[in-house]
């Protein structure tokens, strides 16, 4: 049953992509590829930096937790600190690594650059010149 509605929900997503190509609504649309891959490049720039950031503090001591009651220091990897970084610049923030000390402030500014960043872009994008005048 599971495997059933899986693939079911697989299915549905593709037919969705399909539709979305082939009635060709996206060349209605504000959509502009230099500007999305300008976006994705620099917020992946955004994404290693802080890693980096990360990094270069966890070297000092602890700055990612597991929970702020018990503070169980999480010993990260690389990778680990990619991830962290993913989900505070893309606001996911499943909660499963907590900053503590200066990591709290380089999220809090990372947070803050992952919202503020799209929307700067989006309304770039909405700012289309008019050419009906």
């Amino acid at each position: 049953m599971t495997q059933a509605l899986f693939i079911g929900a697989i299915i549905f997503i593709l037919l969705n992509l399909v539709y979305f190509f082939a009635n060709k609504t996206y060349r209605k649309s504000y959509f502009s590829t230099a500007l999305f891959l300008n976006l994705f490049f620099v917020l992946t720039g955004v994404l290693i930096g802080f890693t980096f950031i990360y990094y270069l503090l966890s070297l000092n001591g602890t700055i990612l937790v597991t929970s702020l009651s018990s503070k169980e220091s999480v010993n990260p990897s690389f990778w680990d600190l990619l991830y962290f970084s993913g989900e505070t610049l893309l606001s996911v923030g499943y909660g499963d690594m907590l900053p503590v000390g200066m990591a709290r402030f380089f999220a809090l500014i990372e947070s803050a650059i992952g919202v503020l960043l799209p929307t700067a872009y989006f309304l770039k994008a909405l700012d289309s010149p008019n050419d009906e005048k």
